[in-house]
C-alpha cells in the first residue's frame, strides 16, 4: 500500500514506482505465458494480438490486448490484491474495473519505439480521464532495453489534441504544439527503470513513450489499464473493445468482458 504522501506525488507527477508484487520464479512463468500467447501456442485466444508497428518496418512491438481472456494467470493477475488496492488508492474510488490489459512486448534488438502519447485519446468510447494504469515487468525493465519514458505534471496539461504528441526521430524527445499547452510548462523526461517483479503506475493523461530495443534482452512487462467504477459509455469514435460493451452510451462501462476487480477494499473475484 502506498503512504499519503506517496498517494499526493503520484496525483501531482501522473506516475510513480511501486513496489515488488512478484518474485522472479513468478514473473518468469508470467513471462513463458505472455510467449505462449504471441506464439500461438495458448488455448484460448485474447482480443487482439499483433506487431504493432506493422510487418513492412523491421521492428516490432508485439501488442496483445486482454491477455488475460487466453490465459488463466493473466486473469489472476488482474485481479492481483496488492495492485488492486494500490490502484484504489491512487484514482480514490472504492470499485475499480478493468477497461483492458495490454501487452507491448519489445524482442531484442529489433524491439520498435513506443511514440510519445498519451493514453485516453486512443479510447474514445470512455470518459471520465481518470483510469490508471499498472505497468508490471516481467524482466528488468532498463534504459538500455527501451524502458518507458515519462514526463511529469503533463497530466495536468490537458488532452493533446489528435491524441498524439509527436516523437523526434533523432532524440526520441517530445514535439508538441506549444499552442496548445499551457504557458510556461516544463517539459522534463524522465527515464523510469523497473526492476523485474515490481509495478509502476501512471496517469491516463500522462505523457510517455519508450525507445527502441536494441540491447540483446527483451522487455517483457504486463500493463492492466484500470478505471473507476464511475467510468461511461460515451463513443465518439470507434475501438477494438467496443464490441464487447453491451450498455448504452452515457451508462456505467461495466460487463463480462470489464470486470469489478476491487470493491469496497477487498478483491472482488
Amino acid at each position: 500500500m502506498f503512504t499519503e504522501g506517496q498517494v499526493h506525488e503520484f496525483r501531482e507527477q501522473g506516475f510513480i514506482l511501486g513496489p515488488r508484487v512478484y518474485t522472479d520464479a513468478q514473473a518468469d512463468e508470467l513471462c513463458k505465458r505472455m510467449h505462449d500467447v504471441i506464439e500461438g501456442r495458448s488455448q484460448r485466444q485474447a482480443e487482439l494480438s499483433r506487431n504493432l508497428l506493422g510487418d513492412e518496418t523491421g521492428k516490432v512491438v508485439n501488442q496483445v490486448v486482454n491477455i488475460w481472456e487466453s490465459d488463466d494467470l493473466f486473469r489472476e493477475h488482474i485481479y492481483n490484491k496488492a495492485i488492486c488496492a494500490m490502484t484504489a488508492q491512487l484514482i480514490g474510488d472504492p470499485v475499480i474495473r478493468v477497461w483492458h490489459d495490454q501487452i507491448q512486448y519489445k524482442p531484442p534488438r529489433i524491439g520498435g519505439p513506443t511514440n510519445w502519447h498519451q493514453d485516453h485519446p486512443y479510447w474514445p468510447i470512455i470518459q471520465p480521464a481518470d483510469l490508471v494504469s499498472a505497468w508490471t515487468a516481467l524482466d528488468d525493465a532498463t534504459i538500455a532495453n527501451g524502458c518507458m519514458r515519462m514526463v511529469p505534471l503533463s497530466h495536468h496539461w490537458g488532452p493533446h489534441k489528435g491524441g498524439t504528441i509527436g516523437t523526434s526521430d533523432d532524440t526520441f524527445e517530445p514535439t508538441p504544439d506549444l499552442e496548445v499547452l499551457p504557458k510556461g510548462v516544463v517539459i522534463k523526461i524522465v527515464p523510469c527503470e523497473v526492476p523485474k517483479g515490481h509495478v509502476m503506475f501512471h496517469h491516463c493523461l500522462t505523457w510517455h513513450g519508450s525507445p527502441c530495443n536494441t540491447s540483446d534482452r527483451g522487455r517483457p512487462a504486463i500493463a492492466v489499464h484500470y478505471m473507476p467504477g464511475y467510468t461511461r459509455y460515451e463513443p465518439v469514435n470507434g475501438h477494438v473493445m467496443e464490441k464487447r460493451v453491451s450498455v448504452k452510451p452515457g451508462e456505467i462501462l461495466e460487463g463480462e468482458f470489464f470486470p469489478t476487480v476491487w470493491k469496497n477494499g477487498a478483491v472482488a473475484h
